[in-house]
């Protein structure tokens, strides 16, 4: 969770804001409406100090008659890695695993073919030999289709 936080502390501050904390949480896996993000906000956050005035007179008197946009609410490291660790504590085993095998299963087919795998390792930079692909696939498929179910996936991973 700290690599998810620094990659979207942009300013480095320690502190994240709004858009920040919808992309962090997306990447987590946690997809929330605008009004769950800002209730998250409006309970853990902190207030972003206020922008620095101008030091002229004219200035200063033409600052205070511009609308004042309200502080921004961030969220600290800390507050987000307590957040989203319980979170993740309470997601359901079973639901994870099945999100882990549609983004394997392109198209919705129910199965993962060799073609998936071959997707998924470009993607992932991993250079795996065709033999490699085969055997993963090999090793895991008990119905002998050539190709790894949502049961054999979830045996896999909790086998």
């Amino acid at each position: 969770m700290l690599r998810q936080f620094n990659l979207f502390d942009l300013d480095k501050d320690q502190h994240i804001d709004y858009h920040e904390l919808k992309v962090a949480m997306r990447a987590l896996g946690f997809d929330l409406p605008k009004q769950e993000i800002l209730s998250i906000l409006q309970t853990h956050g902190v207030q972003s100090a206020p922008a620095p005035q101008p030091t002229s007179s004219k200035a200063k008197q033409a600052a205070q008659q511009a609308y004042q946009a309200p502080p921004r609410l961030l969220l600290s490291q800390h507050t987000f890695q307590t957040l989203m660790a319980q979170r993740i504590l309470t997601r359901n085993p079973e639901e994870e695993i099945l999100r882990a095998f549609d983004l394997f299963d392109e198209g919705g087919k129910g199965r993962i073919t060799i073609q998936d795998l071959r997707r998924v390792a470009r993607e992932l930079g991993e250079g795996l030999q065709e033999d490699e692909l085969v055997a993963m696939i090999e090793e895991f498929d008990m119905d002998g289709d050539s190709a790894i179910s949502r049961e054999e996936f979830i045996n896999i991973c909790t086998g």
